[in-house]
């Protein structure tokens, strides 16, 4: 379209009719102005934006070290990573201590992976399992690393995706060529055609963007043809006299076809449109952005992080012969005093899981619950806040959470009750010290810890993993009302299992507690053998976690709807695991016809069908 009216412009002055080249440039000029007053800011918010998000990194040169901004890191450069931070470039680990990666910006997937400097992989090891190696934008979530610059910029893995996003397919078609490597002068024309049809294409943008942008350019172009037939059709009606007055004649009436005035038209409908969406805190960098956004048909959401909050929340526990404690969904992650807790005396498969948990239990205080004698409560609490690595604290009103997503959650659950392990390990008196621990292990699937109760000096073993590796360990189980055990039987298993299965069915990840007194003598440092230690455990009871939603999320997909947008959720793993996932963010009730045809699901071997 600007082409177009560039070249009336330029005929128009050609000829010397001033007023319709004036008039014509005053509305590429307007235009111009309005676009640029309208993409201006957004710039600047975006540069002020990346400004303040820019990261540093430790890093030692020289023997020296210093913290300098992340994007001055060369190869070759050592980095020291702790927890917390974020990894700035693909880092060949060196020495690592119990160090862990949220990867959940590059794969999608919130589980941390544990890095390990001493293992080796081959060349054709795919980037997802070379686990001695830390990648550019991922967070360190547990332990302390040092490693080795080898890819920065867009040469990292995080790198190589925005690049292969970005990259738009070559048009340049190849020429055919003989064996031999000469080609027939018929081959050049099959392939140089194409190559400058396309290139023509893209320069008077009929082959590029949305259906709009597109068709705006092909009905510029159509028109420009049929303008260029009715000056021809004047001209021949004049003889094809080249006077002034008839090519002035000529030009007006192939001028009176272009709709000059519909591309200012459009720019200010698209700044109107602007006004809009920044009332709604968006940044619009680039105003044909909205004719694509008007264009859309299909979203293909990721729901880690994008549809889901990217951590995870305790949501249900299960304690023998007491029952099942609820946590109601809360905006707040971190912070134990978000969300209400209820309870109910029922087994997790014997509640009515699938209804509204207001609609079946009723809301405790922690505190109520810890009154009422029921010993097992405490004994849960213990293991869930002492066989825990992270940490939760409260700085300036605000909650903060440091260690691994899964642990965090469970300590979280833990201080809902003041169980929290800062306060039974730390201060002058603490309540508790840890004389050993046994990390997660991707084989034990279990971590556990020995700790020595100061005012007794008795040892306790606390345990948590994998429900059937835990279960494996336990002998006994705790019997509700009391701190004793009783033994624990084929019966009881399958109740378990049936729990674990209830709870897995809404889409948690499940996770066993147990524990045991330690009749062993241990001092601090000293080695233990874990087969003995993870042994004879007494089962304290269930936990199940899960990704909570943003809670704009089902009102943006329920928006999407009622606009004839098709959303389509993308995450990895098996189909069960994300039917709750779907049910929290995709439909509001009682609409089972847009359920059925707004949600299609897509698992590895149907990948073809995306």
């Amino acid at each position: 379209m600007y082409q177009v009216l560039i070249m009336a412009t330029a005929v128009s002055f050609g000829i010397e009719t001033w007023i319709e080249g004036v008039i014509i440039a005053a509305v590429i000029m307007l235009n111009v102005i309005v676009g640029f007053s309208q993409e201006y800011p957004a710039e600047k918010t975006v540069d002020s934006l990346r400004s303040q998000s820019s990261s540093t990194a430790n890093v030692v040169r020289d023997g020296n070290a210093a913290v300098i901004p992340s994007p001055d890191i060369v190869v070759g450069d050592l980095v020291e990573l702790k927890t917390g931070d974020n990894v700035p470039a693909d880092i060949r680990i060196v020495k690592a201590v119990s160090f862990e990666t949220d990867e959940a910006l590059s794969t999608g997937e919130s589980p941390p992976v544990r890095r390990d400097e001493k293992e080796t992989f081959d060349d054709a090891t795919g980037p997802g399992d070379r686990l001695n190696v830390a990648y550019s934008s991922s967070t360190v979530t547990k332990g302390r690393a040092k490693g080795i610059v080898f890819a920065t910029s867009t040469c990292t893995g995080i790198g190589v995706i925005v690049d292969v996003l970005r990259k738009k397919d070559s048009k340049v078609r190849q020429v055919k060529r003989r064996d031999g490597g000469s080609a027939r002068p018929i081959r050049y024309l099959e392939a140089y055609t194409p190559t400058f049809t396309d290139a023509l294409g893209r320069f008077l943008g009929v082959n590029v963007g949305t259906r709009l942008q597109k068709n705006l350019p092909r009905l510029a172009v159509l028109l420009f043809f049929i303008a260029v037939i009715f000056a021809i059709v004047v001209l021949g009606a004049n003889r094809f006299e080249a006077s002034q007055d008839v090519v002035s004649y000529a030009v007006a009436t192939g001028l009176s076809m272009s709709p000059a005035f519909l591309v200012i038209v459009l720019t200010i409908t698209m700044a109107a449109g602007t006004k809009q969406i920044v009332r709604g805190n968006v940044i619009v960098r680039k105003l044909r952005s909205l004719e694509a956004l008007g264009a859309v048909t299909d979203i293909c959401s990721d729901k880690t992080g994008t549809l889901t909050q990217g951590k995870v929340n305790a949501k249900r526990a299960w304690i023998p012969g007491m029952g099942t404690c609820t946590v109601d969904t809360s905006s707040e992650p971190f912070n134990p005093m978000g969300g209400g807790i209820y309870f109910d005396s029922r087994q997790p498969h014997q509640a009515e899981l699938k209804k509204d948990m207001a609609e079946q239990i009723t809301a405790v205080q922690p505190s109520q619950l810890l009154s009422d004698s029921k010993a097992a409560l405490a004994d849960y609490l213990r293991v869930a806040s002492l066989a825990n690595l992270a940490t939760v604290t409260q700085k300036n009103d605000a909650w903060h959470a440091c260690g691994d997503p899964t642990e965090t959650a469970i300590q979280v659950f833990a201080s809902r009750f003041d169980w929290n392990r800062l306060k039974l390990t730390r201060g002058h008196n603490p309540e508790w010290t840890q004389i050993a621990e046994f990390p997660l292990d991707s084989d034990v699937k279990r971590m556990s810890v020995i700790f020595k109760k100061e005012r007794t000096g008795d040892l306790s073993v606390f345990s948590k993993g994998a429900v059937e590796r835990v279960i494996g360990t336990c002998v006994d189980c705790c019997d509700g009302n009391s701190h004793d055990s009783v033994a624990m039987t084929d019966e009881f298993r399958q109740e378990i299992t049936k729990n674990t299965e209830a709870l897995a069915g809404m889409g948690l990840h499940v996770l066993a507690l147990a524990s045991k007194r330690y009749d062993g003598r241990l001092e601090k440092g000293d080695e233990a053998d874990r087969n003995a230690v993870e042994s004879d455990l007494t089962f304290r009871g269930l936990i199940g976690l899960y990704g909570p939603p943003w809670a704009e999320s089902a009102p943006a997909v329920r928006n999407c709807h009622e606009a004839g947008i098709a959303v389509h959720m993308l995450s990895g793993g098996p189909p069960g695991d994300h039917e709750s996932d779907r049910d929290r963010t995709w439909y509001p009730p009682d609409q089972n016809e847009t359920r059925s045809a707004g949600c299609r699901g897509c698992y590895g071997y149907d990948r073809e069908q995306v």
